[in-house]
């Protein structure tokens, strides 16, 4: 069925707007992004294929070096939307940034999760995201004063796992880790264990647990939601290859990959690593877009 909404690509997010639009048959509306010689950003868009609808802006919202600042630019392609028409703005961000500084952890530190969050709800009229980092926070609802919908990574991840894997134990490297685990075994019928992870600083990191179990005829898979220094992800192979387990399959939902990580997994007794295509790398294999695009629907609909 043909939806009247748009589906409108930031910078970065053109495959996972593409991907989107055509599960919701909506139009898919590119805006033109001008950026002036010293930095300053003018945003246009065709007033016609605008007015009177609403529009799904599609991206995610992981910094990258060197470029202009996504949220200023999720901010401005959001108001330019509604200057002309836009009936509401939803925004899909399939890995949302600043949920990792949820409270503060020494005196003088700012809660930037809260921030963040203040900012997007006064942005978007609602947001669906993948699996965001909720680690102390029972739910986005402590933060965003928006409609948010989480679409979820696990069944993706389970069918993977199901067509890739023979004979499977999944193993998440952290306390943390548990919620995704639990949720990709139930789906593939897979046993799973948990370690346990001490950090030190963000990149001083050691996993410890038992991994006792026999490992004749199971292939380990490493799950967690996020790579970024990988350091979780390469001491928990370092643990299982010491354990006497075959080369253990990384699999993460976002692969934010701030350290280049693959090299360093496989240097650790890794198979390699696999990721979600929340963020555009080259180890995305597993694709979300169903789930979002069910979520979206739903406040489409609203």
């Amino acid at each position: 069925m043909k939806s009247t909404a748009i589906v409108v690509p930031l910078p970065g997010g053109d495959d996972q707007a593409r991907k989107l639009a055509a599960r919701l048959g909506a139009e898919l509306v590119v805006p033109e992004v001008h950026v002036f010689p010293d930095g300053e950003l003018c945003i246009q868009v065709d007033p016609a294929r605008v007015a009177g609808r609403d529009a799904v802006l599609c991206g995610s919202l992981h910094q990258i070096a060197g470029t202009t600042d996504r949220f200023l630019l999720l901010a401005f392609v959001a108001d330019t939307l509604r200057d002309h028409g836009a009936r509401r703005v939803g925004l899909v961000a399939p890995y949302l940034a600043y949920m990792r500084q949820d409270e503060a952890f020494a005196p003088g530190q700012g809660v930037s999760a809260r921030y963040f969050g203040k900012l997007v709800s006064r942005t978007v009229d609602w947001l669906v995201t993948v699996d965001p980092h909720l680690h102390r926070l029972p739910s986005l609802d402590g933060i965003y004063s928006i409609p948010t919908t989480i679409a979820r990574a696990a069944p993706s991840i389970a069918s993977w796992i199901a067509s890739e894997v023979t004979h499977p134990v999944l193993v998440g490297p952290d306390a943390e880790s548990v919620q995704w685990v639990q949720a990709v075994a139930e789906h593939c019928g897979a046993e799973f264990v948990i370690l346990e992870k001490t950090r030190r600083g963000d990149r001083d990191v050691s996993v410890a647990g038992g991994v006792q179990r026999a490992w004749n005829g199971h292939q380990p898979v490493l799950i967690d939601d996020i790579v970024s220094t990988g350091r979780t992800m390469i001491e928990a192979t370092r643990l299982l290859r010491a354990a006497g387990s075959v080369a253990p399959v990384c699999v993460a939902i976002h692969a934010v990959f701030a350290d280049a990580v693959d090299d360093q997994l496989t240097g650790a007794g890794a198979r390699g690593i696999v990721t979600c295509d929340t963020i555009p790398h080259a180890t995305n294999r597993i694709c979300v877009a169903d789930p979002i695009a069910e979520a979206v629907r739903g406040h489409l609909t609203a």
